[in-house]
Parts: structure tokens; sequence; C-alpha cells
């Protein structure tokens, strides 16, 4: 199964001139959403991997998912402000504008294996900032996994650059 088939597309959202990529029209269907979990891990299976961290918001849809799989804990990198007790923040640029994202100080311990996991591989940005975040607390990162990648807006290179390994199930031209 071919999971682009299964991304709906949206004109001008959040602003004229975006194709916006709905990834939840794949989450509806059991069948689909399981296929691009599985997917999503396969580059990683047999590895060990204590946590997945997802990135708000689709990401902690399809990381909860995948730590399930892998047997892992699940990490949530959040909006700022989000999380109850203490955290790390790390600003970050994005399509739109710039904004925060955090995360708990205690949710990785050094010297884990780490898998980042995301509906959308665009600018790079957010992944960029959980990468951060992911290294700060001494996390070794397996991996990135996205559901899609916009090659376009140049995501993939800037993660490469930072020695990432990077996964995407599939692609779109444009933004």
């Amino acid at each position: 199964m071919q999971v682009k088939e299964y991304i709906r597309t949206i004109r001008d959202f959040p602003e004229k001139g975006v194709m916006f990529r709905d990834v939840t029209t794949l989450f509806g269907d059991p069948r689909r959403f399981r296929i691009a979990v599985d997917q999503l891990l396969a580059p990683y299976a047999g590895r060990r991997i204590d946590k997945v961290v997802g990135l708000e918001a689709r990401g902690f849809i399809l990381g909860g998912a995948v730590a399930h799989q892998l047997s892992a804990g699940f990490v949530p990198v959040r909006k700022k402000g989000k999380l109850p007790a203490a955290t790390l923040a790390q600003d970050y640029t994005l399509e739109y504008g710039a904004a925060t994202v955090e995360i708990h100080d205690d949710a990785i311990e050094p010297g884990e294996t780490v898998l980042i996991v995301d509906d959308l591989l665009a600018t790079g940005g957010t992944a960029e900032a959980g990468i951060r975040l992911v290294e700060r607390l001494g996390g070794n990162i397996l991996g990135c996994a996205f559901v899609i990648g916009l090659p376009e807006l140049g995501g993939r290179t800037r993660l490469e650059a930072l020695g990432m390994d990077v996964h995407a199930l599939c692609a779109f031209e444009g933004h």
C-alpha cells in the first residue's frame, strides 16, 4: 500500500498558496494507520530503541503507536507552556514564523537511544528543535521518521547535515 494515496490535500491552508497535507485521512482507517506505523518503524526493526519522541501534534499520534509497537517509552515535544513539570526549551523557525518547543528535563536519560517521529518534514525547523532537545538531555538519536517529506523545502538536507538518518514514507512536490 502506498500511504500517499490516502493523504488529503487542502489548498490554501493555513494561508494562501500552501498545500496542506492532511494525514487524518490516513489515521481514520485502522488498516491504513497500521500499515503506516509498520512502515515508519521498519528501518529500525531489530534495533534497540529506548524512547520514541513525537513532535507536536500529529507526531504524538504516530509516535505513540510506534513506541507501542517497539515496546519503547514515548516522549512528547510540545509547544511552550503545555508540559506541567520542569522543561528545557528550544526556539526554532518554521514555514509560517517562529515558535518554541519544550521537553520535560527528565524525559530522556543520557545514553538512551531515541527515534524522532512526526507526520511531515518541511523545512526541518521543528525536527531540528526536537533533535537539539534530545541531544541536550544526552540522548542518542537513531533516526527521524516521517510520513511525508516535502523535498523542495530542504528539511531532509538540513537534518542530514546534522548527521541524522532520515526516513519518509512518501514525498509531495511544492509546499
